[in-house]
C-alpha cells in the first residue's frame, strides 16, 4: 500500500492527465483510475465466467486476428483459421 505522501503524488499526476493505475486510463484522479481500473478487470472476469475459460480464450483467438480492416469472424472465414465457438457455453 502507498503511503499518503506516495498517494498525493500520484494523484497530481493523474489530476495532470497521466495514467499512473493500470487499466485506469481515462481516469481524472488516483481513485477514479483505481476504480475503472478494478471495472474493467472485474469485466473480464464476468464473462469469463458467463462463457467458461475454454470459450473466454477462444473468444481472445478470436478477437486477436481482427485488423483495421477486418473484424476477427471475417479473418477466421477467409483465411480458414478454426474457431471452436462449440466452447462458448451460456449460463
Amino acid at each position: 500500500m502507498a503511503s499518503a505522501q506516495e498517494r498525493a503524488e500520484l494523484d497530481s499526476k493523474a489530476r495532470q492527465g497521466e495514467t499512473v493505475v493500470p487499466g485506469g486510463t481515462g481516469g481524472k484522479s488516483l481513485e477514479a483510475q483505481e476504480h475503472l481500473a478494478e471495472g474493467r478487470s472485474r469485466g473480464g472476469q464476468t464473462r469469463r465466467e458467463q462463457i467458461g475459460t475454454e470459450g473466454y480464450q477462444e473468444m481472445g483467438r478470436k478477437g486477436g486476428l481482427s485488423t483495421l480492416d477486418q473484424s476477427g469472424g471475417e479473418r477466421v472465414a477467409q483465411e480458414g483459421i478454426e474457431i471452436d465457438e462449440s466452447k462458448y457455453r451460456s449460463r
